[in-house]
Order: C-alpha cells, then sequence, then structure tokens
C-alpha cells in the first residue's frame, strides 16, 4: 500500500550521503586555507554548506529524519548570529512541513482503518493536507456532526523509517554536534528511538490528549482540542486555528511574544502538576495563538500528544529544591542533593562551589521577577558550556544526567530555545512558586494557593 518501503534505499543512501559531503567540505576547506582566504571565513562558509544540506536533506524526507529536524530546530537560538540567518528559515520549515502522502495512500489508510464507507463518518474531507510531521499529515474535514476536526493519519511504515532514519543518523552524530554549540546530539538520536513507539501509538496519543482537554476544558489561558475519534493509524480532533507559534517568532508584535511566552511556560510547569503528563514535543509547529472572544486577550492551543512523559506526581520536588537553594547560595545543599539523586557519580569529586557557580547563570530567569529570553542569551549560555577550554565545559561533562530527568531536561532546554526564538519577556518566577514543588520554603508552600498568576 504504502511506497515508503521502495523508497528506503534511496532514504539511507540520502542520510548516509552527508558525512560524505562533510568530508568534502573540509577538503575544500583546506584548498581555500592555502589558498590564502582566512580560516575564520572558511569554518563559516563550511559550516553554513554543511547545515544547508544537512536541513535540505531532513526536509526531504519522513520518519526520523524529520523528527530530528524539529528537535533541533527549537536550538536555532543558540547559533551565532552571523551564522543563524541562513539557517533559520530552513529550520523554521522542519517545524511543521513535509513532503505529503499520495492521496490515494490516505485514502486506503482511511478505508483500512475506518472501513470502505469512511466517507460517511465526515461531511467534507479535504484531501490536500493542512500539514505534515515526522509520523503523519492532518487532513481538515467536516465530521458527520458538523464539527471542524483534523484528521491525523499516519504514514505506513512510519515507524520503520524512523528506526531506520535515527540508527544511520546516530552512527556520524559527532559531525553533527558543532551546528549547535554545547549540543551534545548522540543522547537526543538515542532518547527520540526510545520514544518511537509510543508515538505511533494513537491509543496513547488520544488518552493523553483526551486527559488534556479534560483538566483544560475550562481554562481561560490554554486551549487543548477534544479527541474526536480514534483507530489505529487515524486520530480525529477538534480543528482549532489560530496563528502558528512560527509566525509569532518571525512576525508577531511584542505583546503576543510575550504572551505567547508566558502561556508556554505556564503550560510546561502548570501540565504536570495538574494532569500528571509533561507535553513532551514543544517545538513551535504544536502551537498556536488564539484570539479570546473579546479579541483582546490571548489563548494558547496546543497540539500532538504523541510524546509525553509521565509524571503522577508532577515534576520531581528535586527540581524545585535545587533552584531555590541554588539561588539561596547554599551550595554545598545543592551538591548534596545532586549526589543523592545521581547528578553526581559516586565515584567523581567535585567542588560544591564550582557546580554552583556553573548553575547560576543556567537557572538566572528564575531570579528575576521578569526576564527577557534572547537568542544573545541563549548564545551565551550555549558558548560557555561548549567551550573546550572553560571550567564550566569541564565541570559539565563530569556531571551525569540520570534517566529518569532525560525528557524532562530535553523539553526545558527545547522551551527555553523557544521562548528565546520569541524573544519574550516573561514572568517565569511566577509559574515556579505556583507550579513546582520545592520551589517555596515548606511553610509558605503549605499556605500558598495552587492558581495561575494572571
Amino acid at each position: 500500500m504504502s511506497d515508503l518501503p521502495r523508497k528506503a534505499v534511496t532514504r539511507t543512501a540520502k542520510l548516509a550521503a552527508l558525512p560524505l559531503g562533510f568530508a568534502g567540505r573540509a577538503t575544500w576547506g583546506l584548498g581555500k586555507r592555502i589558498g590564502g582566504k582566512s580560516a575564520e571565513i572558511v569554518a563559516k562558509e563550511l559550516q553554513q554548506r554543511t547545515a544547508e544540506q544537512l536541513f535540505k536533506v531532513l526536509g526531504e524526507l519522513k520518519g526520523g529524519a524529520m523528527k530530528f529536524g524539529q528537535a533541533m530546530s527549537v536550538f536555532e537560538s543558540a547559533l551565532p548570529e552571523d551564522i543563524a540567518g541562513p539557517y533559520r528559515a530552513a529550520l523554521t520549515k522542519l517545524q511543521d512541513a513535509a513532503p505529503p502522502m499520495p492521496t490515494r495512500t490516505v485514502h486506503a489508510v482511511l478505508a483500512e482503518r475506518l472501513g470502505e464507507d469512511w466517507r460517511d463518518f465526515f461531511l467534507s474531507f479535504e484531501d490536500k493536507p493542512a500539514a505534515a510531521a515526522s509520523i503523519g499529515q492532518v487532513h481538515r474535514a467536516v465530521w458527520h456532526d458538523g464539527r471542524e476536526v483534523a484528521v491525523k493519519v499516519q504514514y505506513p511504515g512510519a515507524g520503520e523509517a524512523l528506526l531506520s532514519d535515527l540508527t544511520q543518523l546516530s552512527r556520524f552524530a559527532r559531525l553533527l554536534g558543532p551546528l549547535i554549540p554545547g549540543m551534545d546530539i548522540k543522547p537526543l538520536i538515542t532518547e527520540l528511538r526510545d520514544r518511537v513507539s509510543e508515538e505511533l501509538d494513537y491509543e496513547l496519543e488520544a488518552q493523553a490528549q483526551s486527559e488534556h482537554a479534560a483538566e483544560f476544558a475550562d481554562d481561560p489561558d490554554v486551549l487543548v482540542p477534544d479527541v474526536v475519534h480514534q483507530s489505529d493509524q487515524v486520530l480525529v480532533t477538534e480543528w482549532i486555528d489560530g496563528i502558528p507559534l512560527a509566525e509569532v517568532i518571525a512576525h508577531g508584535t511584542e505583546e503576543q511574544r510575550d504572551r505567547a511566552g508566558q502561556l508556554l511556560a505556564r503550560f510546561l510547569f502548570s501540565g504536570p502538576a495538574r494532569t500528571g503528563l509533561l507535553h513532551a514535543d514543544p517545538h513551535p509547529g504544536n502551537f498556536r495563538l488564539l484570539p479570546d472572544e473579546d479579541g483582546e486577550t490571548w489563548r494558547l492551543g496546543v497540539l500532538d500528544f504523541g510524546t509525553v512523559d509521565r509524571l503522577p506526581g508532577g515534576l520531581p520536588q528535586t527540581i524545585g529544591d535545587c533552584l531555590r537553594m541554588t539561588l539561596e547560595g547554599e551550595a554545598d545543599a545543592v551538591y548534596d542533593l545532586l549526589r543523592s539523586e545521581g547528578f553526581v557519580k559516586d565515584e567523581i569529586e567535585l567542588d560544591p562551589d564550582a557546580v554552583h557557580e556553573y548553575l547560576v547563570p543556567i537557572i538566572e530567569p528564575a531570579e528575576a521577577q521578569e526576564f527577557t529570553f534572547t537568542r544573545s542569551w541563549m548564545r551565551t549560555q550555549a558558548a560557555r558550556i561548549a567551550d573546550i577550554r572553560s571550567p564550566a565545559h569541564q565541570l559539565g561533562k563530569q556531571l551525569n544526567l540520570p534517566p529518569s530527568y532525560l525528557l524532562i531536561h530535553r523539553v526545558t532546554l527545547s522551551t527555553i530555545g523557544v521562548l528565546c526564538q520569541l524573544n519574550a519577556t516573561v514572568r517565569l518566577r511566577d509559574e515556579l512558586e505556583s507550579w513546582l514543588p520545592g520551589f517555596l520554603p515548606e511553610d509558605d508552600e503549605d499556605s500558598a494557593a495552587i492558581e495561575a498568576p494572571a
């Protein structure tokens, strides 16, 4: 039924050609240097050409290649500004674009999963996809009861494509590392592989989305569309309009960018506290900014619950405790907590004050009543950790990330990346104090009402 398996050799060849292309450009760069061009200029040209080829290939493929590209896209703000421009358009495009599935294949999947009379479910169905992502594409339709709906149809063979691409990408992860300073690519690819089976299961996705939709049903700030119908490889949810977050990043007003940033932070921290689930795919393609009925206030529309982290007790209290104690300058207590939770392995001894100095710049946004997230701040953080000569780099290599924190860590970093793309001024501390266990001292926590700040 699908032409994806027949294209497996082609897609593998495209991915396999990437490291050869990198090597070819390195040779080209050597020739340029011998010819008298400065090493710095050559390095920038090499990086730009490498990125252009990488994102061109990722953009042409579905599966794990696109999933990896989307995951990387939120870290665009960490790139040096003089080379970020050429990357930005390609990275943004990866957030919600991919070549569409043939119409005949879409119809075949719907017939197999909904029955030969699948059209009876709809008053109308648009064959042209409204959006395409790494494992499926979305079609706009009208359900038989008159509701506008989004119909997500999974690509046949999506699982095989995801695993094949990510396996291929992991083989040359070292070559991809320099594209995003301070980013260790291999663990990201490994973690994406680990999530494949969950993301392919539309029943799990429908359950996670339904739980969020019920919890946020009357929320003035966040809208999660209801699930209308679910079957294997097909998920139907209510349709929501709004401004894609990528458009807000590119053209939004200061008010829109600040509002989107505030609500994104609110959703990140309130979601686990309210549902026991962490939405774990925070790239801009999964969010919309929607005007309220009065047209003056904005809500955040949240899409795609295929990847979630299950946190029955909400975010771990350790995170809040560590944040609070770092801000209060309790270096020894922070170090003891990190060691007890496995962030510092038993066989390693570190200077508590050095660990404290490493953490303070990272949690700077939590210290102020409001903080403006900028690309320059993100680049400073990335450069500080990426510079192999810096104490921060050496210390970071000795710290350990326990598996239970891996997805939380990636989601937090990704969200910060999006906030920097938005250039949003956010009252992050308000959200931390309202939703994060352990952030307030115990006596304050007992008396604090858990409600979202205005």
